[in-house]
């Protein structure tokens, strides 16, 4: 198999290459697919045969241009309807940066998919039609963006070939979208003008533009700042899984295993079990590839403590002096992703980290309308795709953060126990 142009090197020797998640949104047929695959083909990602199959089955389909957006709708339902159901993850890479992307659906009964696809996600991408402006659904993925607290947003104002360019068409989309952006918990905003379809403002400056003075969305992806981002707390690592080799050779070892959500763990720190909250010392960090010096978000690692204390999958490992409260009573913002509703009174499965626990509905406070903002304090329920504020009481303790501290910690699911469906993300407001 034989690559359309040789692979982009790593050019950067000094340290290692920077890794920034991001996702797509926006409403339905706005380009996402189209601008990832835009993407893949600017930074030579692609392989001859890959493009070949686009080229064959956009003839097929019709088109009259290279159909790039079929590089991400890989169910047959998708590219029967031309729409994305599920979220696609791509991957490519620049001499700068390598980047892994989750395509979302646009559709408002895929929000739940959307949602997943920018929960870990550093930067989101929404995408408006220059024509249509900002709609519903532009509103919609923006505020979720902001309720998972998505450090960086770009708005990019696409298709602007079927609008002749025109800049007052653009002006009059960003005047409209950072006004209700003003009202979001936004961090970093950038709006720039593209064409997918065509490459305009996508790995270089175009030419049809020449009014807009900002970065090429490449140039602004490979270069926006992401170190500052995590580490909002000290040290968090979930205990996914306690290893104890059974092995003749090995008789001694203990370790216990999982993903680093913050903070940075050495050998000889000291270091707090939760909730038991006895307090030891790192012996060592070992990862598939050896032991290290250190270990930091996101690595897995196996973490080895110096003396023999009683840890299990769900404890949690702390710094002494800055861990979290272990809580049962949790106020948090919800997005609802069943069709039977949220009510007051029933009980669900909480999974948060690597613990799960039973919990109560005991509130639901409000239920927002992700147009305008307002606060309906009279609900009674969530549907599909509502997003409140309720009150959980759980069986056990949550070692949790609030979810604007540590995305990790501070964020949960809530699973249907009957059905075993995941019915809800929730964002901790305050755990106590």
């Amino acid at each position: 198999m034989t690559a359309v142009a040789e692979p982009v090197a790593e050019t950067r020797s000094a340290g290692r290459v920077d890794l920034l998640r991001f996702a797509t949104a926006g409403s339905v047929d706005d380009g996402k697919s189209t601008l990832i695959g835009r993407l893949l083909y600017d930074t030579k990602s692609l392989f001859e045969d890959q493009l070949e199959a686009v080229e064959a089955v956009s003839a097929a389909r019709g088109d009259e241009y290279t159909n790039l957006a079929l590089l991400t709708d890989g169910l047959r339902a998708e590219r029967e309807q031309g729409i994305t159901i599920d979220v696609a993850y791509r991957y490519f890479a620049t001499p700068r940066r390598k980047f892994i992307i989750a395509d979302t659906p646009g559709h408002i009964q895929y929000t739940r998919n959307m949602v997943t696809g920018a929960s870990t996600a550093d930067l989101a991408l929404v995408l408006v039609d220059a024509r249509k402006g900002i709609v519903e659904q532009s509103r919609r993925h923006a505020f979720l963006c902001s309720l998972l607290r998505v450090p960086h947003l770009v708005l990019c104002v696409n298709k602007m070939d079927l609008v002749d360019f025109d800049q007052a068409v653009y002006d009059r989309i960003v005047d409209e979208f950072t006004s209700f952006a003003a009202k979001l918990d936004i961090t970093d905003l950038a709006i720039i003008p593209i064409s997918a379809l065509n490459g305009d403002n996508i790995a270089t400056r175009s030419a049809n533009m020449p009014w807009y003075e900002g970065p090429s969305l490449l140039h602004h992806l490979e270069h926006v700042h992401i170190a500052s981002d995590r580490n909002l707390v000290d040290v968090r690592f979930p205990v996914q899984y306690v290893i104890r080799p059974q092995s003749t050779t090995v008789t001694d070892y203990r370790g216990y295993a999982g993903q680093v959500a913050s903070g940075i763990l050495k050998p000889g720190d000291e270091v707090m079990v939760l909730p038991s909250g006895l307090t030891t010392r790192i012996a060592g960090i070992d990862t598939a590839d050896g032991p290290v010096a250190e270990a930091f978000p996101p690595m897995s690692v196996t973490v080895r403590l110096e003396d023999e204390i009683d840890v299990s999958r769900g404890d949690m490992i702390c710094r002494p002096h800055n861990a979290p409260t272990p809580a049962q009573d949790i106020e948090a913002l919800v997005c609802w992703m069943d069709d039977k509703p949220l009510t007051v009174g029933a009980k669900y499965t909480v999974k948060h980290t690597t613990r799960t626990a039973r919990a109560i509905v005991k509130g639901l406070q409000y239920r927002l309308d992700v147009n305008t903002l307002h606060r309906d304090e009279t609900a009674a329920q969530l549907g599909l795709n509502d997003i409140g504020r309720i009150r959980l009481r759980t069986t056990v303790p949550l070692m949790a953060d609030e979810y604007r501290r540590n995305r990790t910690t501070g964020g949960f699911i809530i699973i249907d126990e009957a059905s075993n469906r995941t019915v809800a993300a929730g964002m901790i407001i305050e755990a106590a």
